[in-house]
């Protein structure tokens, strides 16, 4: 056999050997990966849209929330004006027991509302400006309480659910933010 011939067979063997090491590696990793996932959903933990339950100091329930930093002198999320509709209809938040509200659009710890309603909003020619939109703020300090009850996906029947806890005072249960 020629060095050549020897060096080839070597480095064959070389990447037979790592690439068997590393699929190794992978499918332990994957595993794990999976136990993981399946553990975190046996204790009731889901990924998908937040369960978000609030209640406001006033009646904002068709004014257009915007999500505002911390110092709330700049808007960092807003809805197009296409964007305020949830299952093909406008999304306002749903009426929950006790005049909790549960969020369809995208409220957050540092929302504020506009003084324009869905409708309204809907029905402009374009977005407005983040400029426009500040000028448009109603309220920025409108919450009274807001709760994050997990994903929508871990509850059978979310309304019923929801106003089962509100009922049985356990939103204390959810993670509170604010």
């Amino acid at each position: 056999m020629t060095k050549k011939s020897i060096l080839f067979f070597l480095s064959g063997i070389f990447i037979i050997s790592c690439t068997n090491s590393i699929s190794k590696s992978n499918s332990e990793s994957n595993s794990k990966t999976e136990s993981k996932m399946q553990s975190e959903t046996t204790k009731g933990s889901f990924a998908g849209p937040p369960t978000i339950v609030y209640k406001t100091k006033a009646d904002y329930f068709n004014l257009v929330p915007v999500i505002l930093s911390e110092d709330k002198t700049d808007i960092v999320n807003y809805p197009s004006i296409k964007d305020v509709y949830y299952k093909g209809e406008l999304a306002y938040p749903t009426r929950l027991s006790k005049g909790y509200l549960l969020d369809n659009r995208g409220v957050g710890e540092n929302v504020a509302f506009l003084n324009i309603s869905y409708e309204d909003y809907s029905k402009l020619s374009k977005t407005p400006s983040k400029e426009e939109l500040m000028k448009m703020i109603l309220d920025d300090e409108p919450l009274t309480e807001i709760y994050n009850c997990g994903s929508k996906f871990k509850y059978k029947n979310l309304i019923e659910d929801i106003n089962e806890l509100i009922e049985n005072d356990k939103l204390k249960d959810c993670k509170n933010l604010k």
